[in-house]
């Protein structure tokens, strides 16, 4: 910050007591305690939760005494703010030499009192932003449904007068593996960028084992400075370079076999500091999501086309999955619920913007289409399409509802996972099975798809039952549409990561399927954070 803290302080504790005095004879003391409270009102009035802090304690203050408590509070304040930068947090935002200069040049007790104003109002804005995110959310991407678990600027104060310091600012980012992981990749980003980048990029379109030439020796010095080969010479693409392909392959979701094809050279020459980007976005959408997600919980990240089951911090289950389309009204959304039960065999009620923009034009072409559908009117009683004049209808009065009776070639496959929500979003099977061998799965109207849902049945169960195989296929075996509840109720957090970490800190990509991080990134930038390093 360009100052020496400790220096300052000094010299701000120095002028304090010399005012204290001064004012001691100068002014009654009931004249002084009035200023100082009168300005702390006024100044706190700016964020109403402040207010209602000072206006319970009679405007006291827990700042700008001259008691080591206070002053190890400004301490800790202006050191949290020293990291906001290294946390992807918008510095400028907290105005440290500000504050500085306001300590030093508060001059009489009103002064004093917006400068106890303007500390808990930075104090507000900085504990917020590093336990849940500078920016909110759905503000800037529709797509994100995530309750955010905001707390309240007086419950930060009151928490922070009983604590220690600096152990308050400690606890406040996300406590995860994968947040202290990603904090130590972007320190590893960030130094790269600062020595020069990753280098020239790859001049080919595509290349196999066995080439040689410029462009491979391209590709041999990129990959190493991305530290997947050890340093050589060799200007063929040999089988050190083909295992080093493979395994950059493998942490960007990319089909693994060892080939440099198109769009593995694109991933290769994507710029180091799009890369610092997505972890700084990963960054915030984990502070966001700064609540305990059950030592038990499913994790669905759409950009990886993949379900999880993860049982205290460990991936005990994955499948891959297909997600909503890259279309406005079909991208799946994120937020977090709770899974209460499965149905096997299950029936499809087609939700009611399929059924009168998808289906019904086609049963005004023809009453005969989507046979495997059938009408339902809003009392449950099953109607004869003979009976129905479909071209009577538009989408706005067509009565009727449509479903699909259980069946293997049901929409929903033979079971799905419901987590009751206002988004009509839940997990499922599907009979669609060749879309799971795509590398890009974004083909549903917002659901998720599994490609193993008989074995994540089984592995939900195994928590309730010795033998859940059995039992899932004598009900499965009926035909007849079954609720299965789950004895304990599991979490479900659906999330947007293009850049997230291994167990082991190996950083992975993804690419960007529905623009959200790039939005976000834009966000933040505006918000004022910026890349830290000189060239790359």
């Amino acid at each position: 910050m360009g100052y020496s803290m400790f220096a300052v302080f000094r010299t701000y504790l120095t002028r304090l007591t010399a005012l204290t005095a001064l004012y001691v004879i100068a002014l009654p003391a009931e004249a002084q305690v009035t200023a100082f409270k009168q300005a702390v009102a006024e100044g706190a009035a700016q964020n109403p939760s402040v207010a209602s802090f000072y206006q319970a304690r009679d405007y006291e203050g827990i700042w700008t005494d001259e008691s080591e408590v206070h002053r190890a509070r400004r301490a800790a304040l202006l050191e949290a703010i020293g990291m906001t930068a290294a946390h992807g947090l918008p510095a400028r935002r907290y105005d440290a030499d500000g504050l500085l200069a306001a300590m030093r040049s508060a001059d009489t007790p009103r002064e004093l009192g917006f400068l106890e104003a303007r500390l808990s109002l930075t104090f507000a804005r900085l504990a917020q932003n590093m336990r849940t995110g500078a920016l909110k959310p759905k503000q800037v991407v529709n797509g994100i449904k995530r309750e955010i678990p905001y707390r309240s600027a007086k419950l930060n104060l009151e928490v922070f007068t009983r604590a220690s310091p600096r152990a308050f600012f400690r606890a406040l980012p996300p406590q995860t593996n994968e947040y202290a992981r990603l904090m130590k990749a972007k320190m590893r980003l960030e130094q790269a960028l600062a020595e020069g980048g990753w280098g020239p990029t790859v001049p080919a379109r595509a290349m196999k084992p066995g080439q040689q030439g410029r462009a491979v020796v391209a590709l041999r010095d990129r990959l190493i400075a991305m530290g997947y080969l050890d340093r050589g010479v060799s200007r063929r693409y040999d089988s050190r370079l083909e295992g080093a392909v493979l395994r950059f392959q493998q942490d960007h979701g990319l089909k693994a076999d060892g080939v440099a094809g198109g769009d593995t050279i694109r991933e290769i020459n994507t710029p180091l500091r799009e890369r610092l980007q997505s972890v700084m976005v990963a960054m915030e959408r984990e502070r966001w999501l700064n609540r305990d997600r059950g030592k038990r919980h499913v994790l669905v990240n759409l950009t990886d086309f993949s379900a999880r089951i993860v049982d205290d911090d460990r991936v005990t289950f994955r499948t891959k999955a297909v997600v909503g389309m890259d279309v406005p009204d079909r991208e799946s959304p994120e937020f977090s619920d709770v899974m209460e039960h499965m149905v096997i065999n299950p029936t499809w009620n087609v939700p009611r913007s399929i059924a009168v923009n998808e289906y019904l034009p086609q049963m005004q072409a023809n009453p005969g289409a989507a046979s495997h559908l059938r009408l339902y009117t809003a009392s449950g009683r099953q109607v004869s399409r003979a009976s129905v004049n479909f071209n009577a209808y538009t989408r706005n009065t067509f009565p009727f509802n449509l479903k699909q009776p259980p069946s293997p070639r049901n929409a929903l496959g033979l079971v799905k996972f419901m987590f009751p929500n206002r988004h009509n979003i839940y997990l499922h099977d599907t009979p669609a099975k060749h879309l799971f061998q795509r590398d890009r799965r974004a083909y549903s109207h917002g659901c998720i798809r599994l490609e193993q849902p008989f074995e994540f049945a089984y592995t939900l169960l195994a928590r309730q039952m010795e033998n859940p195989k059995p039992f899932f296929h004598r009900i499965l075996d009926t035909g007849r549409e079954t609720q299965v509840d789950l004895e304990k109720q599991v979490p479900v957090h659906i999330i947007y990561r293009t850049a997230f970490t291994t167990p082991r800190g190996q950083l992975q990509y993804r690419d960007d399927i529905y623009g959200r991080d790039g939005r976000i990134w834009q966000a933040l930038s505006r918000a004022g954070v910026s890349l830290r390093g000189v060239q790359g």
